[in-house]
């Protein structure tokens, strides 16, 4: 028979074991906030969706839980798809300031930019998060340039790829999203826009009293500009016509994928968000 101190110390050993996992991640098997890269990209081609979705994030980083976490923003990493850009550019400075790079500009500029800050996180031993908010094409790019840089790194262990939407995999040049899947932890995740689903959903109509939930001045200026330029370009010279920003509602359905990474499936819908995370 074993012995009953064996037996204890069985446990307390189990339990040690337990609390160092569950103190080294921000949550169980996900973002190592110590080491881990938080890259969101974002399309803004032709959607407004990105603005909002730029809000939501710069909420979700402002909570204390989520304020140190190692993040970098991109904007114009479309793909294949037509219609117009939606420039961003006064939004992303006034939420990220300089911690964001400018891919519309000049892609290839942008790649080297975004590549330096993966390069460090990989030789940190760190793993890269990239929250696609579009299409995959830069991502190939970034993958590339860190492949023949950086040959001896396990791209398919190190770099994970989070995408929610099958438009924009369908956007995204063929050779493009199949070198991403084949060179990185692809991970396909439910669409955030749907409520229920397994993801949280992100796109109402009908939630319009955000500001009644914001008394951080930083936070409902960053929200006013969002909607601000979103309402100016929705649906805009051709451009897609978001129906929900469109009748005063919101969509930030691109939040799922950060909301993934971080182990917040458990958010319903937008209103619990705000409820959540709005100061």
């Amino acid at each position: 028979m074993v012995s009953r101190t064996l037996i204890i110390v069985a446990i307390i050993l189990l339990s040690c074991r337990s609390n160092d996992i569950d103190n080294s991640k921000l949550q169980v098997g996900s973002f190592n906030i110590e080491k881990d890269l938080l890259l969101v990209q974002y399309d803004c081609k032709t959607d407004v969706d990105d603005l909002h979705t730029v809000a939501a994030f710069f909420t979700l980083m402002s909570n204390v839980t989520y304020s140190n976490i190692n993040y970098h923003a991109v904007a114009g990493t479309y793909g294949i798809q037509n219609g117009l850009y939606v420039p961003p550019n006064p939004l992303f400075e006034l939420a990220f300031r300089d911690n964001w790079t400018d891919a519309h500009d000049n892609i290839q500029t942008a790649v080297e930019q975004v590549k330096s800050k993966i390069t460090e996180t990989l030789l940190n031993e760190g793993h890269v998060w990239i929250a696609e908010a579009g299409q995959s094409d830069f991502t190939a790019l970034l993958i590339q340039s860190i492949k023949a840089s950086l040959p001896e790194i396990n791209t398919n262990e190190n770099i994970h790829v989070v995408q929610h939407s099958d438009w924009n995999e369908k956007s995204t040049s063929p050779n493009a999203l199949e070198f991403v899947k084949n060179n990185t932890d692809y991970h396909k995740i439910p669409d955030g826009n749907v409520v229920g689903n397994g993801t949280p959903g992100f796109n109402s109509a009908v939630y319009t009293h955000w500001k009644d939930k914001i008394t951080n001045p930083k936070l409902l200026e960053v929200w006013e500009l969002a909607f601000e330029i979103s309402n100016e370009y929705n649906g805009k010279d051709g451009r897609y016509n978001n129906k929900s920003i469109s009748q005063g509602g919101m969509d930030f359905s691109d939040l799922s994928e950060v909301c993934w990474i971080l182990g917040l499936n458990d958010i319903k819908d937008t209103e619990e968000f705000f409820n959540l995370y709005s100061n």
